[in-house]
This record gives C-alpha cells, structure tokens and sequence, in this order.
C-alpha cells in the first residue's frame, strides 16, 4: 500500500493588531486628555461661584475651581484602571 502525504495547510497570516495594552492606555489617556479639556473650558467659559453674606460681604471663586477638584479625582481613578500592568484575561 502507498500513501502519499499532503502539502502542509497554509496559514492565513494574521491581521496586524493593536497589542491589549496599548488599546487600555490609549483610552485612558484619551479620557484624561477630555476631563482636563472640560476643566479648561470651564475655566474659559464657565461662571464664577458668588457668594454674599449677611454683613454684605461677598466671594467670588471660579468655578474652574471646583471642577478641577473633581477633575484630579477622575484622573487619578481612570489612571489607576487605565495604566495598570495586569491584564484583564
């Protein structure tokens, strides 16, 4: 009995991609990059927080001011998630 062998199966190659971690931190960075971006538009176009008293004294404080507050704590938890050397899988 003879037998003849096959070619050996081709693979097809694989589709260039972007590594797992790269496509975390893009994402993150991006995310940064709009929460910064709507402190400073704030800062631009935003209104001041005025505040009056019973004396008749007043403050003004941007509210940029505010919103930068909760600007740095979103930036420091999506950085936290975002940059994080584990993998997911």
């Amino acid at each position: 009995m003879a037998t003849t062998s096959h070619e050996p199966s081709q693979v097809a190659p694989e589709e260039r991609s972007w590594p797992k971690f790269l496509v975390a931190e893009m994402w993150a960075s991006l995310a940064i990059s709009v929460i910064w971006l709507a402190v400073l538009f704030d800062a631009i176009y935003g209104p001041d927080i005025v505040t009056r008293g019973v004396a008749g004294d007043s403050a003004v404080v941007p509210s940029a001011v505010v919103v930068s507050i909760f600007a740095f704590l979103a930036t420091w938890v999506v950085a936290k998630h975002g940059f994080r050397g584990t993998s997911r899988d």
